[in-house]
């Protein structure tokens, strides 16, 4: 079913989110039920980015979203940033998930972190989607683990030297604009260095010594192509270093909260996707001489799956204001994706089953977004290490 015949807040709470949102939310959501749903299948089964979508996307606004105007963007804030997630994630999930890995991990970074310089090079072509931007931080051996990755930057005269490899690169085979994080050779020797070594560099497609491996072939989140990166002696100039030598872990750390408050719109988006499939599936099938969203425990699935997306969507909501408001806290960013994750997870798992045989078979889409929502529980952080982080944060803040 097209994104758009069920809306979540059409017979639901509002939300009161603002004109601004709301007029972001119908732009994005007809433009994503036109533009991008129909294609939905074909981007999974061909497992072919969609580039083409990109200076659509552009020509909307929606790669700049939280970017100022006088780069391009609209000026707006993480909510609006959040909306556009959600109801491009409801209609591909593979495609919201290129967008967030483009538009926040990406573009935001350069806007937070960059110089004026950097900003005027590479944020203009970001935002109108005539480029395609990634960020690169595990590696083979070290996801999670940041302060462990091997990739090493040595500075030489006005440049650095970097080698390594990087893993799971989101956008990687198509990316034309990299974050890309790397220690500097003499933390290799220095092991008190520790964090302090990583620097963070802006790379560029072409770049001497910088190519990409073969794609990954995923179980979900097809079409949104991941790779991995290797550098062999790739000549980045000084210039390129984006905010200060030795401080990359500040300019990561600093955007993580951002990047779950932003990525965990995605699993609403499929949470949604869900009810708009079988909602009215519960009206056509029938069984025993009657629709079966008559039988109690299907109402019950239906409730389940309708309250755990209204509620992520509060969360997701709340901790997107709060980004605006500069008053986010990690453990609430981790929370909002930590649960939104798992929702979806088990919203498509109820989706598949409310089908029944219906739910097994790729006629019907519920199987792509089990596939896809899994992705949100391992990608940008772990269930595990978001439920470490947050009792963590509890633990030591009521020391």
């Amino acid at each position: 079913m097209a994104p758009g015949a069920f809306s979540g807040l059409g017979f639901g709470l509002g939300f009161d989110l603002g004109e601004t949102a709301d007029a972001i939310r119908e732009t994005v959501r007809s433009f994503a039920a036109s533009e991008i749903a129909p294609r939905a299948e074909e981007i999974d089964r061909s497992n072919i980015f969609p580039r083409d979508l990109w200076p659509a996307m552009g020509a909307l606004g929606l790669h700049g979203i939280t970017v100022e105007e006088e780069y391009g963007g609209a000026g707006l804030g993480y909510l609006e940033h959040c909306i556009a997630m959600e109801e491009i994630s409801r209609a591909s999930a593979s495609v919201g998930l290129s967008y967030g890995a483009h538009s926040n991990l990406c573009v935001n970074q350069i806007r937070r972190n960059g110089s004026a310089a950097q900003k005027a090079r590479y944020l203009p072509r970001l935002i109108t989607g005539e480029h395609v931007g990634a960020l690169a931080m595990s590696e083979p051996g070290a996801g999670s683990d940041v302060v462990s990755m091997k990739t090493r930057a040595e500075k030489r005269g006005d440049r650095y030297i970097l080698n390594g490899n990087k893993m799971w690169i989101t956008n990687g085979p198509v990316a034309d604009t990299l974050v890309v994080y790397a220690k500097i050779a003499s933390a290799k020797t220095d092991p008190a260095a520790g964090p302090r070594g990583i620097t963070a560099f802006l790379i560029e497609k072409g770049m001497m010594g910088f190519s990409t491996a073969q794609k990954l072939d995923k179980l979900g989140m097809r079409g949104s192509d991941t790779c991995e990166l290797i550098f062999q002696d790739c000549e980045v100039p000084a210039e390129n270093v984006l905010g200060t030598e030795g401080e990359g872990v500040k300019v990561l750390m600093s955007g993580l909260d951002y990047e779950r408050a932003v990525l965990a719109a995605g699993p609403i988006g499929i949470m949604q996707a869900c009810l708009d499939v079988v909602l009215p599936y519960v009206h056509e099938r029938k069984q025993f001489g009657q629709p079966i969203g008559e039988f109690q425990l299907v109402q019950g699935k239906l409730a389940d799956m309708y309250v755990t997306t209204n509620a992520a969507r509060a969360y997701v909501y709340a901790v997107a204001r709060a980004c605006d408001r500069g008053e986010t806290t990690r453990q609430d960013a981790a929370g909002a994706i930590l649960y939104a994750a798992e929702r979806a997870t088990q919203c498509a798992l109820d989706a598949i089953q409310l089908l029944g045989g219906n739910g097994y078979i790729n006629d019907y889409p519920t199987g792509r977004l089990l596939r896809d929502a899994k992705l949100y529980e391992i990608g940008a952080g772990t269930s595990e290490i978001r439920r470490m982080l947050i009792g963590r944060e509890l633990f030591s803040k009521t020391a």
